[in-house]
């Protein structure tokens, strides 16, 4: 994907999981709740139909210097988690 190495390339170098209360990194230990990131980019690619619905690469970067990524393939990333984890993943505000 150009997108995730172009991220890479700009900084974006840790893999998160999500959990349904914060974005998970096992390497470093690390958990991060809602008040702790800030979302700093979304790319949502072709395929389906409904844009709520399209995979998406999210750009990551955290009150505590680390920037990382969370890819969500399924495009259901909000649809798992608690509603302060859907409001700072939600795309709406940056489309």
């Amino acid at each position: 994907m150009a997108a995730l190495d172009g991220l890479k390339k700009r900084g974006y170098a840790v893999d998160f999981s999500l959990r349904p209360y914060c974005l998970e990194c096992l390497r470093l230990q690390l958990e991060l709740g809602a008040g702790e990131f800030s979302v700093d980019e979304v790319h949502q690619f072709r395929g389906a139909a409904n844009l709520a619905n399209r995979p998406a690469v999210y750009a990551i970067s955290s009150d505590k210097g680390v920037k990382g990524v969370l890819v969500d393939m399924r495009g259901t990333c909000v649809d798992s988690v608690i509603p302060e984890m859907a409001l700072k993943l939600s795309t709406d505000d940056l489309r």
